[in-house]
């Protein structure tokens, strides 16, 4: 038995699901619910086919089964028999699906076990998904966890037969002591970011954090940052992320689009980095470029955290998340005009952060954690 806030709670076994382990929103909130877990005195299981993030996952006291379930492919169905049985055998309370495909062979998996002791089954709306038969199994969670508002309120229009009193919103949040206002990098991490990077000291650089694509708004950030550039502002972009295994052809089509633009001298592209907190902490600000919107923007909520000001287009999670705690980082969708008009005047005159106060990770966890517990003593 535990202690959450003033009640005392019945110890749990809950198991996550995604396919991998390997970087993002998904993946950093599944850590996060696994470590809060760990540090209540729960057990944490996650099944995915593992990735750069297993290590930290099992340092935080998780376990972990590796199934591949990432893979569209019949070949996962085998993966239904071997689930049912882990849910038996290390007597799960708590069965969490994150992710489509993962969702389905839980579906499968805990629907064919008995009503009376099977797990509770809840889905978590990370994004929001093509509206076909595929996506459907994310409402066959018994309960459903919405990122946002926006996520929510998606679900619900194409799902219209979805009793709403199943939907608990509840946001992404970031811990403050980690992301503190005014944080400020080690001497040695500074010295060596800057003798790899040496371009970017006494630049206005202007970050694009996630995984590198059009979706993600790429080629609108090379717009965005020649216009700055021909505007005669002392601007550097810094794309902060990887490039999608399918889409290793971009890189070229990227760089050409930075060439003739006539920015290919200001724009610089890390890869994929452990140490974002770090990197977002020396820009000078943030975008939300999405071409689609986006159910929640991590990398907002830890920039805004930072004190870095953020910039970002007005749909989805990302305009709901400005709403609310940064109006001024609002823009258009798609208008890059008034994008770099509003970082330029950032430059002149940095906005203030000092009253901004984003979703916190242990609101989140708070608000995760009662849910489990409410439905595993409704079994009861």
């Amino acid at each position: 038995m535990q202690e959450l806030g003033s009640r005392i709670e019945k110890s749990l076994t809950v198991l996550q699901l995604l396919p991998a382990l390997q970087g993002g929103g998904v993946e950093r909130g599944t850590l996060d619910v696994a470590a809060g877990l760990v540090g209540h005195g729960h057990r944490s299981l996650v099944v995915s086919a593992g990735g750069r993030l297993l290590p930290e996952l099992l340092a935080g006291g998780s376990e972990h089964i590796r199934y591949p379930l990432g893979r569209k492919s019949p070949f996962s169905l085998r993966y239904v028999l071997p689930l049912r049985r882990l849910l038996k055998s290390a007597a799960v309370d708590i069965v969490h699906a994150r992710s489509r495909l993962p969702a389905w062979i839980t579906w499968l998996a805990w629907s064919g076990m008995d009503p009376a002791t099977r797990p509770r089954f809840i889905t978590t709306i990370h994004g929001l998904y093509s509206v076909n038969a595929y996506s459907a199994v994310m409402v066959k969670g018994e309960q459903l966890i919405a990122v946002s508002d926006a996520a929510r309120d998606y679900v619900l229009s194409h799902y219209p037969a979805l009793d709403p009193a199943r939907i608990h919103v509840i946001y992404r949040g970031v811990d403050p002591l980690v992301y503190a206002a005014g944080f400020t990098p080690a001497q040695a991490w500074l010295a060596d970011w800057y003798r790899r990077y040496p371009q970017l000291q006494g630049r206005y650089v202007v970050c694009l954090p996630g995984r590198v694509g059009l979706r993600k708004g790429a080629l609108d950030f090379i717009a965005l940052i020649a216009e700055l550039k021909q505007a005669g502002h002392p601007v550097h972009g810094l794309i902060v992320g990887e490039l999608a295994p399918r889409q290793r052809k971009l890189a070229g089509q990227l760089g050409a689009a930075a060439s003739a633009a006539g920015v290919a001298d200001a724009i610089t592209c890390t890869g994929f980095r452990e140490d974002l907190r770090e990197i977002m902490s020396v820009c000078s600000a943030v975008v939300s470029l999405s071409r689609y919107p986006e159910a929640f923007g991590r990398t907002v909520n830890e920039a805004l955290s930072l004190g870095i000001p953020v910039a970002g287009y007005d749909h989805g999670g990302v305009g709901e998340q400005l709403a609310r705690h940064f109006p001024a980082g609002l823009v258009p969708f798609g208008d890059r005009t008034e994008m770099a008009k509003r970082l330029a005047t950032w430059r002149v005159v940095p906005p203030s952060l000092a009253d901004v106060q984003p979703y916190t990770l242990d609101n989140m966890l708070s608000n995760t954690f009662d849910l489990y517990q409410q439905l595993a003593a409704a079994r009861q």
